[in-house]
């Protein structure tokens, strides 16, 4: 077992070796560099401004480290992320081992090294790892990961250390709730857990270990509060988003075929898949179909074939806060709502080729290691620039207004680039005719070349989507004073 973790911790390093150098990138901005509250640990329990960081503690406590650390170089915040990222692993590693053992495999530590192994090197976790602010991903990860470990080693423990193992169960629960809400369905899986592999029903599970589970129940109150405090992240979360909850929830079906179709070939991977939704199409009703059959079929394991029922419910129960009827207005899809789920698809693979190859199948998993491995790396090199990333997104994805427009912002950065900056920023409004921040910064471009009368209109309809937009009120004064028949207007 410890050779297993230690080329487990080696591997998963090397493969994010490399991304150390990524810089802050989209929602990194508001969250780290123009977050006021990690600049002092006293300061960093605060509620931050809008931000992924906001109504989340215990993320933001961790920035605020990486912050009296390094400051804004990225390095320390890298190096945080990885070491979640190479801890999560562990605990995989130790869950399925010690679960396997449970069951009396004679092979536990070799399966459980390949599945962790698989895991960690999955290229579908770089954005959870490779991008800063994702962290809130794979942190909770860790957090739901160490909450059903400390379970499974209070289950085979006596005496006072059971009760240091279920208290840590629960801290470990309480950590995660205040780091990011798909946290709230450990308490389900761990007594579904206990169910499949412990007490053998959810009778006995209650009554045995009743003062655990009032722990675990207790830790919904802390996400409830933190829940409550942000007002649906800001009106971009929950049904008063603005999100019709059942066009999203038709959306939710291709986008969980789409994730498990990644689960198994992971190309191509896209950074930001926009926020349209799905329209009502024969594709959604077969999509429907797969994910009614897989429900299906979880629901007839968890009574027939226990233990495969737990890992068909962990994947639906995990994604479901994110892919089911709730909105998230800001991403219909994310790749890194896979961080958890991911473990179904790679868990199955690795049991079944073992059941069919033996104990050859380690060899056939390290060849899958290496491919990852490579794909990992050839992944995070899309990571290195702002212009790299949302380049490779307009790629994959030339109908997101959202990649458009910041394609342009990070033209506007580099020389020379300016007038392609402009036909994103143009390429966006065509998309998305009332975009205001792309009307204000189509504004502020086409002042570097001299379109100062046609800046001024791009201003103007900027201010008049978002009268908020400070900048553009500024912007809009100085290209008014430099044309002199507008003197007047930019006076007021």
């Amino acid at each position: 077992a410890l050779s297993g973790a230690a080329v487990l911790v080696a591997a998963t390093v090397a493969a994010y070796s490399g991304a150390f150098s990524v810089p802050f990138l989209f929602d990194d901005m508001p969250s780290i560099v123009d977050n006021a509250t990690i600049r002092h640990l006293a300061t960093a329990l605060r509620r931050p401004a809008a931000s992924t960081a906001g109504g989340r503690p215990v993320l933001n406590l961790t920035l605020a480290v990486d912050y009296a650390i390094s400051e804004a170089d990225v390095w320390s915040y890298h190096a945080t992320n990885l070491a979640i990222h190479v801890l999560a692993a562990l605990a995989l590693f130790g869950i399925v081992r010690r679960t396997l053992a449970r069951l009396a495999h004679p092979s536990a530590t070799p399966i459980a090294f390949s599945i962790a192994l698989l895991w960690a090197l999955h290229p579908l976790q770089t954005e959870s790892v490779t991008y800063v602010v994702q962290r809130a991903e794979s942190l909770m990860g860790l957090f739901y990961l160490l909450t059903l470990y400390c379970f499974i080693r209070a289950a085979g423990a006596d005496g006072p250390t059971r009760g240091l193992w279920h208290a840590s169960c629960v801290g470990a629960c309480l950590l995660g709730m205040a780091t990011k809400e798909v946290m709230a369905s450990a308490p389900l899986l761990v007594l579904l857990y206990d169910r499949t592999f412990v007490s053998g029903s959810f009778r006995e599970a209650l009554l045995r270990r009743r003062a655990v589970y009032c722990g675990l129940a207790a830790t919904w109150l802390m996400l409830a509060v933190l829940v409550l405090s942000t007002h649906g992240r800001g009106g971009t979360a929950g049904f008063g988003s603005g999100v019709a909850w059942w066009g999203y929830a038709l959306t939710q079906f291709p986008a969980v075929v789409h994730y498990l179709r990644l689960c198994f070939w992971p190309h191509p991977l896209v950074f930001d898949y926009g926020h349209s939704l799905a329209p009502p199409s024969l594709r959604v009703i077969l999509d429907a179909a797969i994910i009614a059959v897989l429900l299906t079929a979880t629901a007839w394991a968890l009574v027939r074939r226990p233990a495969l029922g737990f890992l068909g419910a962990w994947f639906f129960v995990i994604l479901a806060p994110s892919s089911s009827v709730v909105p998230v207005a800001t991403e219909t899809m994310a790749e890194h709502r896979m961080y958890l789920p991911l473990i179904t698809a790679v868990a199955l693979v690795v049991i079944a080729m073992w059941e069919w190859l033996g104990r050859f199948s380690l060899i056939l998993c390290l060849a899958l290691a290496a491919a990852l491995f490579g794909a990992t790396w050839q992944r995070n090199e899309t990571f290195r620039s702002s212009q790299s990333l949302w380049s490779d997104v307009v790629a994959r994805r030339p109908g997101n207004e959202r990649a458009q427009f910041n394609l342009g912002c990070a033209l506007v950065a580099l020389p020379g680039r300016l007038n392609e900056a402009i036909l994103r920023f143009r390429e966006a409004l065509r998309l998305r005719s009332d975009y205001a921040d792309a009307h204000y910064n189509l504004g502020k471009a086409l002042m570097f070349v001299g379109g100062t009368p046609e800046a001024i209109a791009e201003f103007e309809e900027a201010l008049r989507l978002d009268p908020d937009l400070a900048d553009a009120h500024f912007n809009l004064g100085s290209a008014l004073q430099a044309n002199p028949g507008r003197l007047s207007d930019a006076i007021t």
